[in-house]
């Protein structure tokens, strides 16, 4: 059968990607208190050949998902598994713990702004948590939702909270669609430096899109080193620039910080 067929359960499913499922079937062979596995085990445990399994199994440890020891063949989950499972339950307890401030922020006196949490994703930001306003023609994002790392004031928010070492690999995943793409990312994140050195958070005006007006701050996750963005904002009609800099700025750094503190 080819790596790419599809299948699921009885009938089929074109969008379904054996492949990655035989690879994720790989790390769930992993009992509690069993640290090491060979292939004849993923062997017995998935019904797979052999052959598909050797594939499978230095495909993983390619990636950094497992650690082969080749003097006795066996192999154990790497850290790459665990950095996945740590981020999902940091984002997790994060959007828990912020869910409060949040929904405090968006009971303010100004009832079409919305409140989000988001994390980066290679040149994007994605939402984790919500808080949407209360006017039906307002502004509304959903968990899941997307936006430009460079292009929103979430977005430099977290790329000002970044260290060096993980802003500089953001900048070359950038380079790699050209380098216009990453002139902006750097002039963005000076621009974003700037203001937040300034004023304490980050701006767009009808940058992200022209008819949206938004404040941000970045905030740390528990662990120390990832980090989220937090916003306040909503259509540029109902959110002005003034109220957003005088009544929410305050609001949105004590929320920050609150929900690192938590951390």
């Amino acid at each position: 059968m080819d790596e790419f067929d599809t299948a699921l359960g009885d009938g089929k499913d074109r969008n379904f990607v054996t492949a990655l499922a035989r690879g994720l079937d790989i790390l769930r062979c992993f009992r509690p208190n069993e640290v090491t596995l060979t292939n004849s085990d993923f062997s017995e445990r998935t019904g797979l050949p052999k052959a598909t399994i050797s594939r499978l199994t230095h495909t993983l440890c390619a990636l950094d998902y497992l650690v082969a020891d080749t003097r006795v063949g066996t192999y154990r989950l790497s850290a790459g598994v665990l950095q996945l499972g740590f981020n999902a339950l940091n984002s997790m307890d994060i959007s828990a713990r912020a869910e409060t401030e949040m929904r405090a922020l968006r009971d303010g006196p100004n009832s079409y702004i919305t409140v989000a949490l988001g994390e980066p994703h290679r040149l994007d930001v994605i939402y984790v948590a919500t808080q949407n306003s209360f006017e039906g023609v307002s502004l509304t994002m959903r968990v899941g939702s997307r936006l430009s790392l460079f292009r929103s004031a979430i977005g430099r928010a977290i790329l000002v909270g970044m260290s060096d070492a993980e802003r500089e690999r953001i900048f070359e995943v950038a380079a790699q669609h050209g380098p216009d793409l990453e002139d902006e990312g750097r002039a963005n994140y000076k621009a974003g430096l700037s203001e937040y050195t300034a004023k304490g958070f980050c701006s767009s005006y009808g940058d992200w899109r022209s008819d949206v007006n938004g404040i941000a701050v970045p905030v740390m996750g528990m662990d120390g080193k990832r980090v989220y963005g937090l916003n306040v904002g909503g259509p540029s009609f109902g959110v002005k620039k003034k109220q957003l800099e005088t009544v929410y700025a305050p609001r949105l750094i004590k929320a920050a910080e609150l929900i690192g503190m938590r951390g």
